[in-house]
């Protein structure tokens, strides 16, 4: 049998320790030959030592702290710079593998030795209403991300050669206000080098909920969406996909009181593509017609989000 590459999975985590293993329990019950190794970084909180009990030698767990910058971004890239397999991946602490997302997603790896990153479709799972997202696609293109932010294709979700990481496209930006978006501008930043492999199936169950990283902070949210449309003017190519993130901020600014520079926003959304969506939602809360927090409930009970 040809030998199967060993993995190490990043799970950052923060306060959330039974949640935390619930992913961990997912990722060692993954039916796949090869090596696995989970590598658990707490990012401002005290690790957890006894998650690092393993009686399977194929099957290891280290605890580590995030050593880099505070949130997401550095907390992966620390995991990632500690791992030591062939093949990187992501899962987040609120998050569960399905059975036989790892070995599929190896083997669409290997049979492509011209593609070096992976992903899957999602089961979302919001106020307990389960809702699975999966993309009719194969392979992603930068312009397909540019067009769309294609949310099935969630941070665990995927699966990547280190050597890409260390070598090739980069580690995740600790750049990014707040480390929002960090997940959208890595797979930007990867499809420039290569398209990204995409598996038709709900391989992973993402929970959406009160205690994300992201909930409602919004300006937050506006910076670092600011920040996205600077670092990549190929957005001024794809005037739908700019009016998309320009009508988030525009939501964003609504949704944390800056009614004026909401307006602003939503003006030029509408410019850009008069039937986006998000600028009418924006209007209505700046307008107060509407609360951001309704809306984004309304969103997440069909597997949406703004």
């Amino acid at each position: 049998m040809t030998r199967q590459p060993s993995v190490s999975v990043v799970v950052p985590t923060r306060d959330r320790p039974e949640l935390l293993r619930a992913a961990v329990g997912a990722i060692l019950a993954q039916e796949y030959a090869g090596h696995v190794e989970i590598v658990v970084v707490h990012d401002q909180s005290t690790p957890d030592d006894s998650l690092a009990d393993s009686a399977d030698p194929d099957r290891t767990v280290r605890v580590i702290r995030n050593v880099r910058t505070p949130g997401l971004a550095g907390a992966r890239n620390s995991g990632t710079l500690a791992a030591g397999g062939e093949l990187i991946a992501f899962c987040d602490d609120d998050d569960e593998w399905l059975p036989g997302k790892l070995a599929a997603q190896v083997t669409a790896l290997g049979a492509d030795p011209d593609a070096d990153f992976v992903c899957c479709g999602i089961r979302v799972s919001y106020d307990g209403v389960t809702v699975d997202r999966v993309l009719d696609k194969d392979r992603i293109t930068l312009a397909d991300l540019l067009r769309d932010r294609m949310t099935e294709l969630h941070p665990s979700t995927f699966l990547i050669r280190a050597s890409a990481l260390r070598d090739g496209f980069g580690l995740v930006d600790e750049e990014i206000p707040g480390s929002y978006a960090e997940d959208y501008e890595f797979l930007l930043r990867a499809a420039r080098s290569a398209p990204l492999l995409n598996l038709r199936t709900p391989s992973v169950l993402v929970r959406w909920h009160k205690r994300s990283y992201f909930a409602q902070r919004w300006d937050t949210i506006s910076e670092a969406l600011q920040w996205l449309l600077e670092r990549y003017p190929e957005f001024g190519s794809q005037p739908a996909g700019e009016a998309r993130v320009t009508g988030q901020i525009a939501f964003a600014r609504a949704a944390s009181g800056h009614r004026r520079d909401a307006l602003r926003w939503a003006r030029r959304t509408l410019r850009r593509n008069p039937r986006e969506p998000r600028a009418y939602l924006a209007l209505a809360v700046a307008g107060r017609m509407v609360r951001a927090d309704a809306v984004l409930r309304t969103l997440h009970k069909r597997g949406r989000g703004i």
